[in-house]
């Protein structure tokens, strides 16, 4: 996988059509995440290889809602206590300032979905995490509450994914474009979001504070559109103009 440059120091990996099954059984997980249904990708898109860092939000937005800021490295760290409307006032200007062009294509900046977040997170596998199922080899890929020390760690100091992805596990909880629903059903089977009346948005990858199981690529987290806290950040997806 290549990373593509982006503005602002962002960085994306194209993903191509697939498929893929989604979410746990449940000796895996939680209620929500299952049962396992296999949903298909049906168009390409790019997904940020990183989660957005405080620098990159400060570049767009002018200041810097995050709480960890102390030492020269805070830049890049992730951008935290964003709620998922305060992401949405992000991506609106991204896309005026961008033309929502990534290099000389056209297209528009958006959260991924809740679908090509675990797409990317699984990169072509089928375990509780990427790199297999036991929580021992986490450290080598996240920072969680066993090792992060309380707080948030530079984007990119863990391994990365079979396609490149890094801190898809832990570091800061992941907004995605969906509606939370508390069960899979069909309207989990497609890449588009999942559109519903609450308020309530999903939150993927688990955060620094957060024990293992919850960095898991099935696991999901929600929290109403307006909550901020200083483990939700997120990773921009990139979805070309169609011809």
């Amino acid at each position: 996988m290549v990373e593509v440059p982006g503005p602002h120091g962002l960085y994306f990996i194209d993903l191509m059509p697939g498929s893929f099954l989604r979410g746990c059984p449940p000796s895996q997980g939680r209620r929500d995440e299952g049962p396992p249904t296999l949903c298909v990708i049906d168009a390409p898109y790019a997904l940020s290889a990183r989660p957005v860092t405080q620098q990159q939000w400060e570049l767009v937005m002018g200041e810097n809602p995050s709480k960890f800021t102390e030492g020269w490295t805070a830049g890049l760290r992730p951008v935290e206590s964003v709620s998922r409307n305060d992401v949405a006032s992000f991506v609106a200007r991204l896309n005026t300032e961008t033309n929502g062009r990534l290099g000389d294509r056209l297209g528009q900046y958006a959260l991924p979905s809740e679908a090509e977040w675990e797409y990317a997170a699984r990169a072509g596998t089928q375990g509780r995490w990427w790199f297999g199922d036991s929580d021992t080899d986490l450290d080598g890929f996240a920072w969680h509450a066993g090792n992060a020390g309380g707080i948030t760690r530079e984007v990119g100091q863990k391994g990365a994914n079979p396609w490149g992805f890094q801190d898809m596990a832990g570091n800061v909880a992941e907004w995605c474009a969906d509606g939370y629903h508390p069960v899979l059903d069909q309207r989990h089977a497609v890449q588009d979001p999942v559109h519903n009346a609450t308020e309530r948005g999903v939150l993927r990858g688990g955060a620094w504070y957060m024990e293992s199981d919850s960095t898991r690529c099935a696991s999901r987290h929600s929290a109403p559109y307006s909550a901020r806290k200083d483990g939700f950040g997120f990773r921009l997806a990139w979805h070309p103009h169609v011809h």
